[in-house]
């Protein structure tokens, strides 16, 4: 009997155990926050529940049309044990554009950012006042004695107006705004007055659209931010233009060297411009879309499933193409960073031609079962058959929230 009964404990353990585990578990894997088309269902899996809180037991939890007062529910193993708490937010089903498309980026950064800090030669020895004064690499120069700073050119007018008297410098680091005080120096090798430090203000290049909303013209690409090559940091948008592209090139990828796409401006000027570069991509307006894709529903996070799906790219001329891939791992987890899937290009004549995924694919819109669900992001250096995506419900979430912050016309 005692041999039975501490059989019994050490199941009752192991099965408490057991549990705690798979709670945990979903705990971290399941979002924080779920999208639903007006008066849907919130369906997580047979096992796990979606219950109002406070409410019963539900298979599904349906929120009623019009109704934007219920916000939160409740997540529960076999609809008894609870996961987590979870906010659902319901949209009206949107049907998007899948584009593919190659785009030119023309961007200008509002305020500069200081990717060197240098040091130069006095009559009193070799010095840098910036990086002797706390400026580090990184750090967006946003004004100089109150000056909006746009330009190189800007920053060095105002320290040779200085002639030598301490200079206020705003700036802003890791989204914290300071002060800094400058004093410049004379360089001996030009008679002029410096701070030592480079900096960055604009950058150009080509990535790919992912969506286009034909009814508020604005569209997502990248599905990552536009970041400055030296310190790896976001670049600040002022003000920025897209621009057509051709495709004439293509540099192979193999494991250890990243491939690229490499591809030309038409002459034919801006086509749209940039609203926003933010965590999850490039946001603008587009003067005006043609493309031969029909509209397809978007595919909120919880639909997309690991297996077969394709994407849509161009890697000749101007027109995108079909490739097959596969999704091998999905993170559910709200995230930042462009890195919610795990995918593999199948597709024979897409690894011939590229080796799979390439610099200037990213934002590569990803179709599965008809739906849009995400776009391509990475790629992995190391084995450039597969790289990240990003969810298509996150991109389209951004989307709403530029729109929404742009003023009345």
């Amino acid at each position: 009997m005692r041999n039975f009964i501490k059989f019994a404990a050490v199941m009752a353990n192991m099965l408490i155990l057991t549990v705690l585990g798979v709670i945990v578990y979903y705990n971290r894997s399941l979002p924080n926050n779920y999208y639903i088309a007006v008066g849907s269902e919130l369906q997580i899996s047979d096992i796990i529940s979606a219950v109002p809180c406070g409410g019963r037991y539900s298979t599904g939890f349906a929120i009623p049309a019009g109704n934007s007062d219920v916000k939160r529910v409740e997540l529960r193993l076999l609809g008894i044990i609870p996961i987590k708490t979870v906010n659902i937010q319901e949209i009206e089903e949107p049907y998007l554009i899948p584009c593919g498309t190659p785009f030119g980026i023309k961007l200008l950064t509002d305020g500069v950012i200081a990717v060197e800090l240098s040091s130069f030669e006095t009559d009193s020895g070799i010095c840098s006042p910036a990086l002797d004064a706390g400026i580090k690499t990184g750090d967006i120069i946003k004004t100089i004695n109150g000056k909006k700073i746009l330009s190189n050119d800007d920053i060095a007018g105002i320290i040779e107006d200085s002639g030598g008297e301490t200079v206020s410098v705003d700036l802003v680091r890791n989204s914290k705004e300071f002060t800094i005080k400058v004093m410049p120096e004379l360089c001996m090798a030009d008679g002029s007055y410096r701070i030592g430090m480079w900096v960055r203000d604009s950058s150009a290049g080509i990535g790919t659209l992912t969506f286009y909303d034909p009814r508020t013209k604005c569209f997502a690409g990248l599905g990552h931010p536009v970041c400055d090559v030296d310190t790896g940091c976001i670049m600040p948008l002022y003000k920025g233009e897209v621009a057509e592209v051709t495709i004439n090139d293509i540099k192979k990828g193999k494991s250890g060297v990243p491939g690229e796409l490499v591809g030309s401006f038409s002459a034919g000027g801006a086509i749209g411009t940039l609203d926003a570069n933010c965590e999850n991509g490039l946001y603008g307006t587009l003067n005006g879309f043609e493309s031969e894709l029909e509209p397809v529903q978007l595919g909120m996070r919880q639909e997309v499933e690991t297996g077969k799906a394709f994407i849509y790219t161009t890697i000749d001329g101007k027109q995108p193409q079909k490739y097959d891939i596969v999704i091998e791992k999905i993170d559910r987890q709200a995230s930042e960073n462009g890195k919610n899937m795990i995918i593999k290009v199948t597709d024979k004549e897409l690894l011939e031609k590229t080796g799979g995924i390439v610099q200037g694919m990213s934002g590569s819109p990803i179709i599965q079962d008809g739906k849009l669900v995400g776009a391509v992001t990475h790629v992995f250096v190391n084995n450039p058959a597969k790289g990240y995506a990003i969810f298509a419900d996150t991109m389209y979430d951004s989307s709403l929230d530029i729109i929404n912050a742009k003023p009345a016309a």
